[in-house]
């Protein structure tokens, strides 16, 4: 199974596609796309969506991971990433690949085992778990990275996954 992480954001979305068999994660492809705070914001999500779009034809996932919406402060930040996160969405839809959404604690379970664990932990075990020589640059490809390895766990066998898909 090849799943594709996103975290989204409307100046860097980070991504990371791995590949999911017989219980071991391998790397397929990851990185971050970026768009220039002093380009127009529709610029920005046309952008986003363009390189949703090349990502999803070029490794053709089985599914699509994203982090759920969680902010603290900014709404100004909220709604652009809202608005960001809906391309992305939307990217997912028109290529058919199926969306799963996860908490910033669901990741945190399923890479470190334990909920309340930091950042910094997050991303090694990351590296750990896909046999990286070091964390991805930026923070954010490591967040995809982490939110795909999530869905792995999530998703568990094949067979759940067909169920899930409605094929049995």
């Amino acid at each position: 199974m090849i799943i594709l992480g996103i975290d989204p954001g409307y100046a860097i979305v980070g991504y990371g596609a791995i590949r999911f068999e017989g219980g071991r994660f391998s790397p397929v492809g990851y990185g971050a796309v970026t768009t220039e705070a002093e380009e127009p914001f529709n610029r920005r999500l046309e952008v986003i969506y363009d390189n949703m779009e090349k990502m999803l034809s070029l490794c053709r996932p089985d599914a699509m991971a994203v982090e759920k919406l969680y902010f603290q402060n900014n709404q100004k930040t909220a709604i652009g990433v809202a608005e960001a996160r809906g391309v992305i969405l939307l990217a997912a839809q028109k290529a058919g690949v199926p969306v799963f959404e996860y908490t910033p604690l669901q990741v945190k379970m399923a890479v470190t085992g334990y909920g309340q664990a930091h950042k910094p932990q997050v991303m090694e075990m990351t590296r750990r778990l896909l046999k990286l020589s070091e964390v991805p640059k930026p923070d954010d490809t490591a967040d995809a990275l982490a939110i795909a390895i999530c869905h792995a766990h999530a998703a568990g066998s094949r067979l759940r996954w067909n169920l899930i898909q409605g094929r049995y």
